[in-house]
Order: C-alpha cells, then structure tokens, then sequence
C-alpha cells in the first residue's frame, strides 16, 4: 500500500520549511526569513507511531507574485491572491491523504489564512461520513506560555482544534503527529493489479504525451507547444503481447528553482509519486538539446527509488545527421548519464514514429531483467572469479574477505554478502562486483543492490 502523503499548506513565511525539516529530522529545506524561500518540490519520508509518511514542503502563497511590486501584502479580494489560494488548495485537496494547515502564532490569524480555511471547508469531499482529506490546523512560533494560551482564536478558522507547535523547538508536534497519524486509513486488502507500470518521465515539453499517444495511437492525452499542459499523472491500461501494461504520463518536471509555487510544485509531486508506482521509466531526452542538468537530476529520482531505466532520445527527426551523428550521440549521452552506463538508448521520434514501435519490446525486456534471480552456486562462482581476478585493496593493513552471497530478492536484484566486516569494502570496489555480476547475466536498465553484511562470530 502506497505511503500516505501529507501537504504542508499555508501563507509565506509561517514556519512550514522549519517544520518539513523538523518532521524529516533532517535539513533538506532552506530556511530564510525572507516570505518565498522555497523555490522547489520538496518530498520528504517521515515516520511517527509507526507509521511512515511522505511530507511535501512547498513555497508559500505569495500575494505580490508576479506583480513587479514590493512584498506588501494585498487584499484578499485580489483576483490573482484568490487564484493562487485556491489553486494550491484544490490541488492539495486532491493529491493529499491529509493536510497540514500551518498558522503563525506571533501574527495571529490574517486575511490570508480566512481564504485558505475558507477553500479547505468547501473542496472538502465526504469519506466514510468524515471529512476528507482530514485538515490539522497548527499554529506554529507558539514557543511562549502567552502564545500558547491565544491559540484558542484559531478556532474561529472552522477547522476544529488547533494544535499549538514550535517547528523550532519541537515542542508541541508530538500530539500534531499523533492526531496527524490518527486520520490515516488502516491497510487494507488492495485490488491484485499484476500489469507491468511503466512511467513516462521528463522535463516539460519533451514530448511524453506526444510519446503516449504514439504508443496508443490515438489521441488519448492533449499535446501542446506550451510546458506543464499535463498537470496530473495519467494511467492509460493496454495489452501488448498479452502482457497487461499501465503506462503512467506524468507532468513535465521543471529544472531546480523554476518551479512555480502551487499548483507546479503539486505537479512535481505527481510525477515523483509516478515513478515510485512504477517499475520501469522511460526517460525522454531532447534530441535538440542533449542531456541538460534537469535531464541528470530526474534520472537521479528514478535511481533513488531503485527503478529501471530506458532512455528515449526524442525529435531525432529534427537533427541533422551523418553517419556518425548516433555513435557521436551516443557518447556524449553516456558520458553525462555515466551513473546509468547499463541503461539502453533508443533513438525516437514521437512525432514521426521513427522506432517507437521498439519502445514497448526493450522497456518488457528491461523489466524481465529486473526479475532474473542467479542461483547461490552461480552468484558464489562470480564472486570467487572476480576476488581472484582483482583482491581487495587492503584498508589500514586488512583485507575485505567475501565469505559467500545469496540473491535475497528481485525487484529489484538485491545481493547480501557475508563478509569479515563491510566498513573494507570501497565503492570503487562495490562497482567492481556490480560490473562483474553484469557480466555474468546484464540486468539491462535494471540497478543493482549490493549489500554487506558481517558475519557473525
């Protein structure tokens, strides 16, 4: 059953970077005093009870957004402040399994916060007879006694108890986190889907839904010039071979720092949350423009979740070529993606069809590869080749000895080594061992875990 996911909500500059951080007991949001420091997508795991969660951070509705003026704040009756507030909501409502709605104690309750309750109260769809997605109203910065005890006007918001924190101090999450987890649904039995989810990734404009309707060959998403056009992750079901697929087209994920406050930042997510639902991802890369920083960051999300990768060179009916023009292609594509050196790389053209009609057959191999499982005998004799071949370098005057290894899992191939102690074993060496046991059988497209483990005495 998929993680739960939380939104945190509200008006700049209240506190709810402070509180993603707290929350994911690490710094991964900047925190600033100036309103609209965060810039981009923030998902975080979080844990409380028991019970594991994603946090989204995003950037604070900012009422002067666009407008070339100063940061004063403007009337609530302001056509865009509206539009923005209710565009965050709705999508937050949407997306999210519950809400965090995060107050300022020291301001009190502003205009701004009204609107946000007000939209919250309204979208609110009924489940099980109980609003849903549940809101937690929090009144952050209430780190004095006198703070705490004026939280009571809060109240006048509608959203039920306010819960008075400290993202700071921490003081006061405790009982947040546990009406928070109180909202989640109790795991139950899920619908069996065995078809095979292949996510269609990329940053804006690169063609995904061009892709989509290709495969499909009709027009089942809206293709446009203009990027971000598909806001959610789309599912589209079909047979290929017999084989049952869902194919998963996301929203385009904009490079760091130009992602809009909102209703893109929401979009980001739904792509994130595509790529973990999926087993395999087809990223698409400009032909037009080669590998760009974004193009390394998205295949860093699929690598972060352990998902296999087919990379799709798309518009290469727009590039001119010679004979050369792939192989040179090729090498530079490899050399900027040299973390995913087993990934396959096809040459397409949405538009044209030029080779899509290979793109099903390599991303079903790619995921036939991510379920092969050596037997012990086979694994052990890759291991004992590659220490006779190359020994482990020493550390400190000792020697790293692999003793034996068992494959515990696939989906991904997940390796766990026995051995005299995993702190002598470099990374250059773990590549080594992952290089030799992809000789032995490629695992195409498909990452590789290798884990340690000492044996005991």
């Amino acid at each position: 059953m998929p993680k739960p996911v939380v939104a945190l909500v509200g008006r700049p500059n209240v506190g709810k970077s402070t509180l993603f951080n707290r929350l994911a007991e690490e710094r991964l949001a900047v925190v600033d005093e100036v309103p609209g420091t965060t810039r981009d997508r923030l998902v975080a795991e979080a844990e409380w009870a028991g019970h594991a969660f994603d946090i989204v951070d995003t950037g604070g509705i900012d009422p002067t957004a666009g407008s070339g003026r100063s940061r004063e704040p403007l009337s609530v009756g302001s056509a865009d402040f509206i539009e923005q507030i209710r565009a965050q909501a709705e999508i937050a409502i949407r997306d999210a399994d519950a809400i965090l709605f995060i107050t300022d104690a020291e301001s009190g309750i502003t205009p701004a916060d009204h609107e946000v309750a007000r939209i919250l109260r309204r979208s609110q769809r009924t489940r099980e007879g109980q609003p849903y997605p549940p809101v937690i109203l929090v009144v952050n910065k209430a780190e004095s006694a006198s703070r705490r005890q004026e939280t009571y006007q809060f109240y006048e918001l509608g959203l039920g108890e306010p819960y008075a924190v400290s993202a700071l101090h921490g003081t006061g999450t405790g009982d947040m986190l546990d009406a928070l987890v109180e909202t989640f649904a109790e795991p139950g039995e899920e619908a069996e889907d065995e078809s095979i989810k292949i996510a269609i990734v990329g940053k804006p404009n690169v063609g995904k839904s061009s892709l989509l309707n290709c495969l499909l060959g009709e027009e089942r998403a809206i293709v446009s010039e203009i990027p971000g056009t598909t806001r959610d992750a789309i599912d589209t079901v079909l047979t290929y071979e017999d084989l049952p697929i869902t194919l998963i087209d996301t929203a385009g994920i904009r490079r760091r720092g130009k992602i809009e406050p909102g209703v893109e930042k929401y979009s980001v997510l739904r792509s994130m949350r595509a790529i973990e639902r999926s087993s395999v991802a087809l990223l698409l890369v400009d032909a037009t423009e080669g590998v760009t920083a974004q193009d390394q960051h998205i295949a860093g999300y699929i690598l972060e979740d352990w998902k296999s990768v087919v990379v799709l060179v798309n518009k290469w009916d727009l590039v001119e070529k010679d004979s050369y023009t792939m192989n040179e292609y090729t090498r530079t594509i490899r050399q900027e993606l040299n973390f995913l050196d087993y990934v396959p790389l096809l040459f397409i053209s949405a538009k044209t069809g030029q080779r899509v009609d290979q793109v099903l057959p390599l991303a079903l191999r790619v995921h036939e590869e991510r379920l092969v499982r050596l037997s012990t005998a086979q694994l052990n004799r890759v291991l004992r080749q590659a220490q006779d071949q190359h020994p482990p370098p020493s550390r400190a005057g000792r020697h790293l000895k692999i003793y034996y290894g068992t494959q515990v899992r696939s989906d991904p191939p997940t390796f766990l080594l026995h051995v005299n102690d995993p702190k002598l074993a470099h990374f250059t060496y773990r590549r080594y061992l992952e290089n030799q046991l992809r000789e032995a059988r490629s695992f195409l497209g498909t990452p590789i875990r290798i884990v340690l483990r000492p044996r005991r005495k």
